[in-house]
């Protein structure tokens, strides 16, 4: 229940700070040190955490060091552990030193920058760090502050949110011309590669869930989508009295890193008028380096973009660049002025208020963490970190192809690695097999990995990013995938002459 305070209740007290976050500081380091002692994936089960934690909050204060021994003790059993070398899955979400001491500024200056009297150095900093951002990718002028046409970035918690705010803005732009009640005949457009988060963002703005358009990809174009196939769908919406509303282009799609062709989606997206976003949440990042900044080709055509710097550019959750070439677009359909927010440079329309670029009134000082991200590492170094990664996935995908029993499904594009274990005897379930693999390399605790299906086909993901994966644990990951394969296959074997003998007995 804790102890009875002695002293006054000072909760902003210097020196506790100073001697507890060096506590918590400790506390941290020695789990990066000790996370190879963890099984990857938490082995706990539902529930597992309310039969080990008090029913009721204390009522008196506990000491720092008590609180840590629970978190070791109680929560550390029931986390995955993303941050271990061994972790594969999903898309990575990477954590720095410079992210951490980052986020350490932003949580401890707490600024809440709404608009730019909040905290001007909050809002133009931001400016400032999109900009950058922006040059470090190559992106047209128009996209930047400093690019004379109008354009600007912001920063998001998430991808999910940048996508909301793209549609509603191009809703309210088009309802404008059509009225309100136009919103039923409104369509987005995507593939069925894309990031579930558009079609989630389709129904809060109030898209009609029928007028979502995944539109299928295979593998003549390595999944990517193609400018056929979303002339026909657009084409056909509109012979049915529909308007084309939203098309989400993607760099690096989640189920297999698939890249969509941006200039020629654009042109279509150009002829029929509608908004254009390119999602490139995970690979975004690697247009920092020349040899992946091909893939970008078309971005000009595009009416937004937006990148994740928190999965693959060291930079700490939560973190999202979203680039727009007409701000006043989001303004419109965002923007709220009460009396109590008035200020003199709000009401000159001289400075940028960023809370009329997103969802939510407060927000974080994101800026800070991202900015002391790049000028602690420099380009130089997050371009080695990007490199190093893809050189790994590389390594992978070769021991993959040397070994006849697996196959890669998909072309690697980037540091994702898609493949699969053959079925042995004719008539063997593929995707069954798979997921027997997948969990027993899971339930394991030595990795963790996750799957996609394309074109049907259950495959296992092997997604590399996290900052302390070195090439021995790439090599080491593939010796448990290929040991866990023999049990199977052996076993699989055993069943298969068991049945053999008990038909010919027959």
């Amino acid at each position: 229940m804790g102890s009875l305070p002695i002293e006054t209740f000072q909760p902003l007290d210097p020196d506790v700070l100073v001697k507890e976050s060096r506590a918590v500081v400790d506390f941290i380091a020695n789990y990066y040190r000790d996370i190879e002692r963890y099984p990857v994936r938490s082995q706990v089960e539902p529930e597992y955490l309310s039969k080990r934690l008090p029913d009721q909050a204390p009522i008196f204060p506990q000491p720092i060091q008590t609180i840590l021994d629970d978190i070791h003790d109680d929560i550390f059993p029931g986390l995955t552990h993303w941050q271990s070398p061994n972790f594969y899955a999903y898309f990575q979400a990477n954590a720095s030193t410079a992210g951490f001491l980052g986020e350490m500024l932003c949580s401890g200056l707490n600024v809440v920058g709404f608009n730019w009297i909040a905290s001007p150095a909050a809002t133009e900093l931001e400016s400032i760090v999109m900009d950058w951002m922006g040059k470090m990718l190559k992106l047209p002028s128009s996209f930047l502050f400093s690019g004379g046409q109008g354009g600007g970035g912001v920063l998001h918690g998430s991808t999910c949110e940048a996508v909301v705010c793209t549609l509603a803005a191009a809703r309210d732009s088009a309802l404008t011309k059509m009225g309100g009640d136009g919103i039923t005949k409104l369509v987005v457009y995507a593939s069925d590669q894309t990031h579930s988060t558009v079609q989630k963002a389709s129904k809060l703005i109030g898209i009609p869930p029928s007028n979502f358009r995944a539109i299928p990809t295979s593998a003549a174009s390595d999944y990517a989508l193609t400018p056929d196939s979303v002339r026909s769908s657009m084409e056909a919406d509109i012979a049915k009295g529909l308007v084309p509303l939203y098309l989400c282009a993607t760099i690096g799609t989640t189920a297999v890193g698939a890249v969509d062709p941006l200039l020629e989606l654009g042109k279509v997206a150009n002829e029929y008028g509608v908004w254009y976003h390119i999602d490139a949440a995970y690979a975004g990042s690697s247009g920092i380096c020349p040899e992946f900044r091909h893939y970008f080709d078309g971005v000009e055509l595009a009416d937004s973009f937006s990148l994740n710097p928190h999965k693959w550019f060291l930079t700490n959750m939560d973190c999202c660049c979203l680039w727009v070439k007409s701000p006043s677009s989001l303004v419109d359909a965002l923007c709220s002025n009460p009396e109590y927010l008035r200020n003199k440079a709000s009401d000159a329309k001289t400075v940028v208020d960023y809370k009329d670029w997103q969802i939510a009134l407060s927000r974080r000082f994101r800026a800070m963490k991202l900015w002391v991200v790049i000028r602690r590492y420099g380009m130089a170094n997050l371009m080695e970190h990007i490199r190093s990664d893809v050189a790994m996935a590389e390594h992978f995908e070769r021991l993959v192809a040397m070994d006849r029993r697996f196959e890669v499904v998909v072309p690697r594009k980037f540091a994702l690695v898609c493949f699969r274990l053959k079925p042995r005897f004719q008539g063997d379930d593929p995707s069954e097999l798979n997921r027997r693999l997948l969990e027993a390399v899971n339930s394991s605790g030595q990795a963790f990995m996750t799957h996609a299906v394309v074109a049907r086909m259950f495959v296992v993901r092997f997604a590399i990013g996290a900052t302390l994966t070195e090439m021995r644990h790439v090599e080491a990951t593939w010796k448990l995938i290929q040991a866990k394969a023999d049990g199977l296959l052996l076993n699989g074997s055993c069943d298969k002459i068991s049945s053999s003998n008990g038909l010919f007995s027959l």
